[in-house]
C-alpha cells in the first residue's frame, strides 16, 4: 500500500472532534482526563488495552528504556507503556491525523514529556542504528507489502539484545479474508502472511524468534464478551469504532468473523536482535 493510500484509508478529518464527542457522551471531559479514561477507545486492535498490556509485559521495559512504537496510531499503547512502566516512547505512524491526535491526547493526559510522535514509514525509520532498547508493533504489518524492509528496519534501530514484540493477524486456512475490515476496505492493499512466513521473515532479518503465541482463543472470548456487553448495556459510547469511519460496524463484524471462521488468526511473536 502506498503511503498516501494508507493516509486516505485511515484519515477522517474530524477525528479529534469525534473523540471529544464520544468522551462527552460517556460523561468525560476531554480537557480534564486521566490516562485510563481513554482505554476503551485508543487501542486500535483486537482485545484493546488487554492486548497492549499482555504485549507490554512480554517486553517488561525498565524506567530508563527508550521504546519504539511502530505504527503508533493515536498513541494509546505508547501512553500505556509510558504511564505503566515510566519508560520513554517514540511512536511513528504514516497517518498525519493520527499523529496530530496522538500529540494532543498526550498533552491532555500529561504525558508529552515521555512520548514523542513522528510521522514516518515503518520501512524507512528516521532513527540511528541501535538507538532503541525495545520495539513493538500491533496490527500494522497487514498494510505493509515489503515485510523484508519492515523487519530489517526494526532490526537496525534496536540495540544488540533488544527485543521486538509483534501482535499480528496471520492468514489461516479457513478461506479468503472477508472485507471490509479495519485495515482494508476491499482487500486490494492487504498484505497478510501466514505464521510460518512471518517467522521466516523475522529469522531472515537476523532476529532470534523467542516465542510465538496463538491468541485466537483469547480473541474469541473477547468477541463473545463484547456481544454480551452490547446485549446487556447497549452500544458503547467509546470504542475504536470512532477511528473506523462510517462503516465501522461492518468492519468490526468482519474482523470478528474472519477470526471465528479461521480465515485469520491473531498471533503474538517475541523476538530478539542477536
Amino acid at each position: 500500500m502506498a503511503d498516501n493510500d494508507v493516509e486516505a484509508h485511515y484519515s477522517r478529518g474530524d477525528l479529534y472532534q469525534a473523540i471529544a464527542d464520544g468522551l462527552a457522551a460517556a460523561g468525560k471531559d476531554v480537557d480534564n482526563l486521566q490516562p485510563g479514561d481513554l482505554d476503551a477507545m485508543e487501542h486500535f486492535h483486537g482485545r484493546g488495552v488487554r492486548a497492549t498490556a499482555d504485549l507490554a509485559s512480554s517486553l517488561a521495559p525498565s524506567r530508563g528504556d527508550e521504546i519504539l512504537d511502530i505504527g503508533s496510531g493515536i498513541g494509546g499503547p505508547a501512553r500505556y507503556f509510558a504511564r505503566t512502566y515510566g519508560c520513554r516512547v517514540v511512536g511513528i505512524d504514516l497517518t498525519a491525523e493520527f499523529c496530530d491526535v496522538a500529540r494532543r491526547l498526550n498533552h491532555v493526559v500529561g504525558l508529552s514529556d515521555k512520548i514523542q510522535i513522528e510521522q514516518a514509514s515503518a520501512t524507512n525509520l528516521p532513527f540511528d542504528d541501535g538507538r532503541f532498547d525495545a520495539a513493538y508493533s500491533q496490527n500494522v504489518s497487514m498494510n505493509i507489502a515489503d515485510k523484508a524492509a519492515f523487519f530489517a528496519e526494526a532490526y537496525r534501530v534496536l540495540r544488540p539484545g533488544g527485543a521486538l514484540a509483534l501482535s499480528e493477524l496471520a492468514l489461516d486456512d479457513g478461506g479468503p479474508v472477508i472485507y471490509p475490515t479495519p485495515w482494508s476496505s476491499d482487500g486490494v492493499h492487504s498484505f497478510l502472511l501466514t505464521e510460518q512466513q512471518t517467522v521466516a521473515g523475522l529469522t531472515q532479518a537476523g532476529f532470534e524468534v523467542v516465542s510465538v503465541q496463538d491468541n485466537g482463543p483469547a480473541m474469541l472470548q473477547f468477541y463473545r464478551a463484547q456481544r454480551e456487553a452490547v446485549a446487556r448495556d447497549g452500544a458503547p459510547k467509546l470504542g475504536p469504532f470512532i477511528l473506523m469511519g462510517a462503516n465501522a460496524k461492518e468492519k468490526g463484524r468482519n474482523a470478528a468473523r474472519n477470526v471465528e471462521e479461521g480465515r485469520t488468526r491473531p498471533i503474538e511473536i517475541l523476538c530478539r536482535r542477536l
